[in-house]
């Protein structure tokens, strides 16, 4: 929304007798004898040079300021706000990206890219290659007997395509070192079961559902 414009006018006195100086007097109240209504008469009294010197000074300054309020202010968008639903749980998932394709349910397999942080930011683990990009998808099951609870409900009701991000508190996280999703090699697994006793944030893009 545009603000208001604002507009500074400026009026100078008008010189009557020489240029050297105005008259001014102190105005006086006057009765209109037809419209009953009170006339202020302004008469004039001598100003000296130096304040008519000023205001031609400073009349190209008020000029440009005129010319700067006057002008309309570009709009502002409102930045859009990222909405945060925190499950029965303690999940709290925020929908980044929202998928277009089939729905997960309870029960499907699916293929996913993720990325784990611990909840201060430090990097865990990820399936995309954070120099190459090159990404090495998962594919789990929505089970509880086979993967981390919080990150189940995180994925069940997104679609293909979609993208969200999560904290998930260790009471439905790592509760077992046999819940997917666990990294293979033995460096980065370890790094992850390490914080399995804290919350973790999972970022995961859903890929396909099979």
């Amino acid at each position: 929304m545009g603000s208001p414009a604002y507009q500074t006018r400026i009026r100078f006195p008008i010189a009557l007798a020489s240029p050297s100086c105005l008259v001014f007097k102190q105005p006086r109240v006057v009765l209109s004898e037809n419209l009953g209504e009170k006339v202020t008469s302004i008469g004039f009294k001598k100003v000296p040079r130096r304040s008519i010197l000023q205001l031609m000074v400073f009349a190209p300054i008020f000029a440009t300021a005129n010319t700067i309020l006057a002008a309309p202010m570009q709009e502002m968008n409102e930045p859009d706000v990222v909405r945060t639903l925190k499950l029965p749980s303690g999940v709290r998932i925020q929908e980044i990206v929202e998928g277009k394709g089939r729905e997960a349910s309870e029960g499907d397999l699916v293929e996913i890219n993720y990325v784990c942080w611990r909840s201060n930011g430090y990097f865990v683990h990820s399936t995309v290659d954070q120099f190459s990009g090159e990404s090495a998808p998962v594919i789990l099951s929505l089970d509880d007997k086979q993967i981390v609870k919080g990150l189940k409900e995180v994925l069940i009701g997104m679609k293909a395509g979609g993208k969200r991000r999560a904290l998930i508190p260790p009471s439905v996280g790592y509760i077992s070192e046999n819940l997917a999703p666990v990294p293979e090699e033995f460096g980065p697994r370890r790094s992850l079961l390490s914080h399995a006793k804290e919350p973790l944030i999972f970022e995961v893009q859903l890929l396909k559902v099979l």
